[in-house]
């Protein structure tokens, strides 16, 4: 059974930018914002366009998490897994290809972040705050 369910895949499409969070090898903590992002099966897909500190961070520990949230959607996750960095495979030609019909020569997507997603949090406010959903 997928961790990630059409309605979770659904409400990460609406929300639009997502947040990565990563740490250094010596836990040095980063977030940020990303927008170019696919979601396939239990992955999350990211393209490196523009990630100096996430890239190093994930070269040094693969542990990310990753923050689902708006108001619009009325529900509020976080996403744990084990990141790798792919280049010249078909999901990275996939996203470059998503990028450029977007926007043409905006974004380099250098790499492709693929995020194997273990665990599913809530994060929404009540009695379940915290708890393990997948």
């Amino acid at each position: 059974m997928a961790l990630i369910t059409p309605e979770l895949k659904e409400q990460m499409a609406k929300v639009g930018v997502l947040h990565l969070a990563t740490a250094s090898k010596a836990g040095v903590p980063n977030v940020a914002p990303m927008g170019a992002v696919l979601v396939e099966d239990d992955k999350v897909l990211i393209a490196n366009n523009f990630m100096n500190k996430t890239m190093a961070n994930i070269l040094e520990n693969p542990q990310v998490s990753v923050l689902v949230w708006s108001r619009d959607i009325g529900n509020c996750f976080q996403l744990k897994g084990t990141a790798e960095i792919m280049k010249d495979t078909e999901e990275h030609q996939k996203m470059r290809d998503m990028l450029e019909a977007k926007k043409p020569g905006a974004y380099p997507c250098h790499d492709l972040v693929v995020i194997s997603v273990k665990e599913i949090f809530t994060c929404m406010p009540g009695a379940n705050a915290g708890n393990k959903i997948a």
